[in-house]
């Protein structure tokens, strides 16, 4: 303490005032500093929003007497309360949807509402829906459903209704599989209406899924699929990343209908079979003369009748018969697999000999063999189809290491960047500030108070002379130690040579100090 405030009277008035105006500056920078490191960080509450949506969730904000920043289309609130907020918002609805489901319907009346106007409504209603389940996705910020009905026609046979989704995803991309489930959610939930006529659109990737989904589209995914199987499959067997595989499938584009019809002479069959059965019964009686007999009692009129009987039966059987034949009708569609050629590259076997140096061997041919079969069974190799599987072991390069890990790339990217760079360039105040100001003025002052120390010294034996005097052997010692701190450069303290002294020597001190207190004030 005595050398800081040696050191401070040794300073000149402008360098004092530089002094504690940079002192005042790093105090005030380190408070700054604390400060911005135990204030929380501002996290993202919503981004995207619609301006409507974006206000309400603003005014909300508002009544709550919450602190948060609008950047851009982006609302950031603190990170200690960001989840609490949003379930705070959602309990008030927002931010509130901006698509319109069946409440529309609500406000159509039954007098002035036309048929035409009803369908509209209707469809709007049914789009509103499609976008609100779509969006209730975690993935997806923002959709629209535009569905293509047409008009109605009651005599047209085939009416295809066609429907279009536009998504903004959170993250990257859409994927194809994403883009399929949302096919079939539209699909499902509009009358004939196909799959395949839903187009799903990403507006930060582009197209995903078109209307017509060429078979050309389902021949990569198909091919892309394999390659996948069958390189996951020998990564078991070689290692990760030692093991290359090419897929290329060649596809039936055409549509062909075949219509076959076989007839076998050597066999026949039954066409019809018809029986036709006749039975016909006819009785004849013939007439009687007149005569002078027939007319007396007694006569002979009645003695025979004359009748004849006749009967006919008839049966008649007719059999069809006809030569047996087949009939069939193929329809073949495009995408049918009419080649197929997989390429598959693996590395060879790396090991170590006994000067430590890596050498590489081919895999054996019976390894290869084994690796081939697996291939051929996971593709569906046909032999008579044309198929080809290629397998080669050759040397792979050296792939260079990258930096950085999955790990840390996510924290980094957790981080708030303008909460680094405030904090970097505070502290680069604050370095420069203790650098350039205060070490310079202190090391000038440092030199003062050195320069000024050999006086202080002088002081300090002049003030003890007299009394050192009073004892002469006592002064011949003190001055030998003195003189031989100062030769030997030890000792560069004469306080503490004097305090050392002292200790060792009490008795003469006390005696020292008794005579100068006895001795009368004027020879002091």
């Amino acid at each position: 303490m005595e050398q800081l405030l040696s050191t401070w009277n040794a300073l000149e008035p402008r360098r004092r005032l530089i002094a504690v105006v940079a002192a005042v500056g790093v105090f005030a920078g380190i408070l700054m500093l604390a400060r911005i490191a135990t204030t929380p960080g501002m996290a993202l509450l919503y981004a995207g929003l619609e301006g409507s949506q974006a206000g309400e969730v603003i005014q909300a904000l508002d009544q709550r007497g919450l602190r948060y920043e609008v950047r851009g289309d982006a609302i950031y609130v603190d990170a200690t309360q960001r989840d609490e907020t949003r379930m705070a918002l959602a309990a008030q609805g927002l931010p509130a949807n901006s698509s319109t489901g069946y409440e529309i319907l609500d406000g159509l009346t039954g007098f002035g509402t036309t048929a035409q106007m009803f369908d509209a409504a209707y469809w709007r209603a049914k789009e509103g829906e499609l976008a609100r389940t779509i969006m209730a996705s975690p993935y997806i910020r923002f959709a629209r459903v535009h569905i293509s009905q047409g008009a109605t026609q009651p005599f047209r046979r085939d009416q295809n209704a066609s429907a279009s989704v536009t998504v903004t995803t959170t993250g990257g991309a859409m994927t194809p599989q994403q883009g399929q489930a949302l096919r079939y959610l539209v699909a499902s939930a509009v009358a004939g209406l196909a799959p395949e006529h839903v187009a799903v659109i990403d507006s930060n990737g582009g197209m995903v899924l078109g209307e017509d989904d060429s078979p050309t589209a389902r021949t990569n995914d198909r091919a892309e699929q394999m390659r996948h199987n069958v390189e996951r499959m020998l990564e078991a067997r070689v290692g990760s990343g030692r093991a290359v595989v090419e897929v290329n499938i060649e596809t039936v584009t055409d549509r062909e209908t075949i219509t076959e019809r076989l007839v076998d002479p050597t066999t026949r069959a039954a066409v019809s079979q018809e029986s036709e059965q006749r039975n016909a019964t006819s009785t004849e009686t013939p007439g009687a003369g007149v005569t002078v007999a027939s007319n007396l009692p007694d006569g002979n009129a009645a003695a025979g009748d004359g009748r004849s009987e006749s009967r006919d039966q008839t049966t008649r059987e007719r059999t069809d018969w006809e030569v047996s034949q087949t009939s069939r009708q193929v329809e073949r569609g495009p995408g049918a697999i009419r080649r197929l050629t997989v390429a598959v590259l693996v590395d060879g076997v790396r090991s170590t000999d006994a000067n430590g140096v890596v050498q590489w061997t081919p895999r054996p041919e019976e390894e290869l063999v084994a690796l081939r079969e697996l291939v051929a069974s996971a593709v569906g190799f046909d032999e008579q189809r044309g198929d080809v599987i290629t397998l080669r072991s050759l040397q792979f390069e050296p792939v260079a290491e990258t930096l950085g890990t999955p790990g840390v790339t996510s924290w980094l990217a957790g981080l708030d960047i303008m909460s680094l760079i405030r904090l970097a360039a505070l502290a680069l105040v604050v370095l420069f500030v203790a650098l350039f100001v205060l070490r310079p003025i202190l090391k000038g002052g440092g030199g003062g108070g050195a320069a000024a120390a050999p006086a202080e010294d002088d002081d300090l034996m002049a003030g003890f002379a007299p009394m050192i005097a009073m004892a002469p052997g006592l002064s011949g010692e003190i001055d030998g130690d003195f003189s031989a701190g100062d030769e030997t450069g030890e000792g560069a303290d004469p306080v503490e040579r004097m305090r050392a002294l002292i200790a060792e020597r009490q008795d003469e001190t006390l005696e020292i100090l008794r005579n100068w207190m006895e001795e009368p004030e004027e020879n002091r």
